[in-house]
């Protein structure tokens, strides 16, 4: 029987201290060569294995293969050259060194398939993958050759197809692209960028998801969200369009934001991931509390097309903490189920 609420994560997991710094955004790993290779796919289990002992339905990696969760796709592609660095404003809120494109941006081999199959092999649950959407790839580089955002976005929307492709082929039953960016750039998400994640999902033979949050706990983050007032109305500028387009699932931040739950309703008939759990805090919501948030939402989706969820990754929690996390959102959505079930 299909599982009704099935729970997921929204992205990436704490990985273990020995590949790489705890609750440290992007660290360096801490193995090299084949060691690094045998102790991303160790840690590919243990993420698994915290994710089913806390009763998640829908399985992802955990991001365990990735150092970030778009310049490690982007580190697979020629035309990029990371010893060439400029210094660039992202999602217009904090400088960081990118690499730059130097030539046409080509996908010589698959990225992630193989570990793909990997996950796949362990488990017979439905698992999700999260690739970097074509806009939030384009935000997150100095781009010297094409000298437009659009075009590059078409390209990397080109590439993203050839990866979603294989990895549908792989077993992979969700595919989430990552488009933060979605909730900074509007008049280009509708203008193009919206355009281009539906080129990413052509021909696709699995079900996809667009992740857009608020990002993650991070000091640039949460400062950028004291500015935005009482309410966080990005989402009205970018759903209608979105609930038009072919994407079957939209992952959103709930919990704990000030995101007017109703503004849900403008994508009626998308399947809602509800970010149900806070990734900016330590402190572990309750299954009473996720409960709440996804009572909330069920007045705007339908209880078959609702899938309570995180907020955004949890890469700069402890694991302690996101297992913690992990079992409330279970709890909480299993209280839920109970009561639709009466």
């Amino acid at each position: 029987m299909k599982t009704l609420l099935p729970t997921s994560t929204a992205g990436s997991l704490p990985k273990p201290a020995w590949l790489a710094q705890p609750e440290t955004l992007w660290s360096p790993w801490k193995l090299q060569d084949e060691e690094l290779a045998e102790g991303k796919r160790d840690a590919l289990r243990v993420s698994l294995h915290d994710q089913q002992r806390a009763g998640i339905d829908i399985v992802s990696d955990g991001e365990q293969t990735r150092q970030h969760f778009v310049t490690t796709f982007i580190e697979h592609l020629s035309g990029v050259d990371f010893e060439q660095r400029e210094i660039v404003k992202i999602r217009d809120r904090y400088d960081a060194s990118v690499p730059s494109v130097v030539g046409p941006v080509a996908r010589e081999k698959p990225v992630f398939v193989e570990d793909a199959k990997f996950l796949r092999e362990q488990t017979d649950q439905p698992i999700k993958w999260a690739l970097p959407g074509p806009m939030t790839m384009v935000d997150t580089l100095y781009d010297g050759h094409y000298k437009s955002r659009e075009k590059l976005a078409w390209e990397f929307a080109r590439i993203l197809n050839q990866e979603a492709r294989d990895l549908a082929a792989a077993g992979v039953d969700i595919i989430q692209f990552d488009e933060p960016a979605f909730n900074v750039f509007f008049d280009e998400v509708n203008d193009w960028g919206i355009a281009a994640l539906e080129k990413a999902i052509e021909g696709v033979e699995c079900e996809t998801g667009v992740h857009i949050c608020y990002g993650y706990g991070i000091k640039a983050n949460t400062d950028w969200k004291k500015t935005l007032g009482s309410e966080w109305r990005q989402y009205e500028e970018i759903f209608p369009k979105l609930q038009a387009s072919n994407i079957d699932i939209v992952s959103l931040e709930c919990q704990n934001s000030h995101v007017p739950m109703e503004l849900i309703e403008l994508i009626r008939g998308k399947k809602v991931m509800v970010g149900a759990i806070d990734v900016a805090t330590n402190t572990i919501e309750t299954p009473e509390e996720v409960a709440e948030t996804l009572r909330k939402a069920l007045q705007f989706v339908d209880a078959d097309k609702l899938y309570p969820c995180t907020n955004c990754g949890m890469t700069p929690l402890s694991r302690e903490v996101a297992q913690g996390k992990l079992k409330a959102l279970s709890a909480g959505a299993a209280i839920v189920r109970e009561e639709l079930a009466r």
